[in-house]
């Protein structure tokens, strides 16, 4: 929830490097995050008196010029003053007042807001331009892959299923009711499931698997990965799923963040505050998510535990309640994905205007993919928008023409520059993410084809079915693909 804020910071100070200190539970989220140079952990050694002025110490040695404190704890705001960061950005709650230089009021208002946007809100209020953007957690082609790769022996679709939460019991769904719901995943979706956890999850993990009968426990159907994956691991295993299943917890935000459907069960906790954030307004994806709570006049308590120890914000939500859900949020159409310039028409580098518009032979052919039951989506890195060389006019308006003569459902567009770090631009997942929650589709039933690497990368990032189309500019490198000479080639493959 805090990445955005870390995103836009990045964005303020572009010249600057930026570190990040981090629990080292959560430290291998921001391995790859292009807006971060540095992760330096704050180890359990810190937390003494003794360690908390030996991380000062060494925050001071690296010559800080700005903290930006997006927790609330009095801890940090004294590490960064004893390391004499000159400029110490914050909330002014938890008595820390006097150690900011940039003390941001808490109001009512801001404690309302979702945690992404509170975030946010404390940049804006400093004086530091904090867009809204969805979190999102960036993961390599390569990660993506070997997620779908550890559940490519699964039918689908393939349901993750996070029964635990860290916070305490009134925040977790009943281990009886998610081996309920796991069954008739398997017995009635003819899909399987995927159990999710930490170490610390095993014994919920072993009740719930208590409950399930043997037979419905093959491989194939159902995987237990509790307490066997690193976090990276984690992330892209989520990633790889139809949808996830989860109480409010670490995992449900790592769903959505990599771009995984969710149905987040909360108890004692408030969504509005902690589930999954609202996709709109937001030009570089989409998630599909489902929030299942019940309106209990003692909820949310933000207990660890019921007070009441009747705990009905979680034992009045049912399995139908869930199971309903799940076609919900689940894709189940099915779609061509095409790259635009050098697939479906001549790549005239930066392609600015209709006389220099050249469609492919057969492209007026590829409506007949429809009767197929087949959408026919575009998918097009336009980075010539944010360079300033390309009208977003133009592209829109020969996006329409697509549609209209051409049959085209959609076309996606991303508009910034590499530079931006977006999550829509290939080979990043963003735009077909977008598309699947717009229009419902199964991505790993699907087919992409495009003229360059980087569009076989991203269909393979979602578990598309990756096809290339051969020109004399661009050398597939990638072994194992199908390549196609010319559009009409696509009937026959598909048929």
């Amino acid at each position: 929830m805090a990445s955005p804020a870390l995103r836009a910071v990045k964005g303020a100070f572009p010249d600057r490097d930026i570190t990040l200190l981090v629990n080292p539970v959560v430290a291998p989220l921001f391995e790859k995050d292009p807006h971060v140079g540095a992760i330096i952990e704050y180890a359990d050694s810190f937390r003494t008196i003794a360690g908390r002025l030996r991380l000062a110490r060494r925050l001071n040695d690296a010559h800080f010029a700005t903290a930006v404190l997006l927790q609330n704890a009095f801890d940090a705001a004294l590490i960064a003053w004893l390391a004499r960061i000159r400029e110490r950005i914050g909330y002014k709650r938890d008595g820390r007042g006097l150690l900011l230089t940039k003390g941001v009021a808490i109001t009512r208002e801001a404690l309302r807001l979702h945690h992404t946007r509170y975030y946010l809100n404390m940049l804006d209020v400093a004086g530091i331009d904090a867009p809204y953007r969805l979190p999102w957690i960036y993961l390599t082609s390569e990660e993506r892959q070997l997620g779908l790769e550890a559940l490519s022996h699964l039918r689908r679709p393939v349901i993750g299923i996070n029964p635990g939460a860290a916070f305490g019991t009134a925040k977790r769904w009943p281990a009886e009711r998610f081996a309920k719901l796991i069954s008739r995943i398997i017995k009635e979706k003819g899909g399987s499931a995927v159990l999710f956890g930490s170490k610390n999850d095993v014994e919920i993990a072993a009740a719930i698997c208590g409950h399930i009968a043997p037979d419905l426990q093959e491989p194939g159907i159902f995987l237990d990965l509790t307490g066997k994956t690193g976090v990276r691991q984690l992330c892209a295993a989520i990633a790889g799923c139809d949808i996830l299943i989860s109480n409010d917890s670490g995992p449900m935000h790592i769903s959505y963040a990599v771009g995984t459907p969710v149905i987040a069960i909360f108890g004692s906790t408030s969504p509005v505050l902690t589930g999954p954030p609202e996709t709109a307004p937001n030009p570089e994806f989409s998630y599909r998510h489902s929030v299942i709570k019940k309106n209990i006049a003692c909820s949310p308590c933000f207990k660890r535990t019921c007070g009441h120890k009747h705990l009905r914000c979680l034992m009045d939500i049912s399995v139908d309640d869930i199971y309903s859900e799940i076609d919900t949020v689940l894709g189940q159409r099915k779609a061509v994905f095409f790259d635009r310039d050098g697939t479906l028409c001549e790549d005239a580098n930066y392609l600015n205007s209709f006389s220099a518009f050249r469609p492919y032979e057969g492209l007026e052919r590829l409506i007949a993919l429809k009767d197929k039951g087949y959408m026919l989506i575009g998918i097009s890195n336009q980075s010539g928008i944010g360079r300033g060389i390309v009208d977003e006019g133009f592209v829109q308006a020969l996006h329409q023409r697509f549609g209209d003569k051409y049959g085209f459902d959609a076309f996606y567009y991303c508009r910034h520059v590499p530079a931006d770090n977006c999550a829509c631009r290939k080979p990043a997942p963003g735009m077909l993410l977008r598309a699947r929650a717009d229009h419902a589709i199964d991505l790993k039933n699907s087919i992409f084809v495009g003229d360059k690497n980087v569009d076989m990368e991203t269909a393979l990032a979602v578990g598309a079915t990756p096809i290339f189309y051969r020109t004399d500019k661009h050398t597939l490198k990638i072994p194992g693909i199908i390549q196609i000479n010319a559009l009409d080639e696509l009937h026959a493959l598909i048929d």
